[in-house]
């Protein structure tokens, strides 16, 4: 259900980028000077920032990848909700109470995706699996290691005993 108003919107955007170009301008120039992967051209940033929330809204609603995608979501909500929803700067009174309604859902659908990043779905993630796996891996060798200790000294108390017993 969250993804769908990345699905919809994120086509739209992606088809008619100059709908929300203007806006997206004050955002884009200075995030295109300090990041390389943001295209110059607002029209092209803008095109990209709807490429991915509609590619990534429709893995986060097949469940493909639901931790990235819901990041990568989380990722373009920033931008499009600084460029779009600028509360602040309205000048009517009820133009800046919507534009804040807006603001606020887009902050409350950011946190909603940061928490599906996070959801492991029941299982680990994958920093624990790894720290699971070097910790079980240590455990493993160090049981090798005394074994083949242990293996070591029967072999020696073994010829050390045999030496000991008469030959009939």
């Amino acid at each position: 259900m969250v993804a769908s108003i990345f699905v919809i919107q994120g086509y739209e955007t992606f088809r008619r980028p100059d709908r929300v170009a203007s806006r997206a301008e004050p955002v884009v120039r200075p995030l295109a000077e300090r990041i390389p992967a943001v295209p110059a051209k607002t029209e092209d940033a803008v095109r990209l920032n709807g490429a991915v929330q509609m590619a990534a809204g429709l893995l986060l609603a097949l469940g493909r990848f639901p931790r990235l995608s819901a990041l990568a979501l989380a990722a373009t909500l920033v931008p499009t909700t600084a460029a779009g929803h600028r509360f602040w700067e309205a000048e009517e009174e009820t133009d800046q109470a919507q534009q804040r309604i807006h603001f606020l859902k887009n902050l409350s659908m950011f946190g909603g995706l940061l928490i599906t990043a996070a959801d492991t779905a029941g299982n680990p993630s994958l920093a624990w699996r790894t720290r699971h796996a070097a910790k079980t891996a240590r455990r493993e060798s160090s049981l090798v290691a005394r074994t083949a200790k242990a293996s070591g000294k029967a072999g020696r108390n073994a010829g050390r005993v045999s030496a000991r017993l008469p030959v009939s």
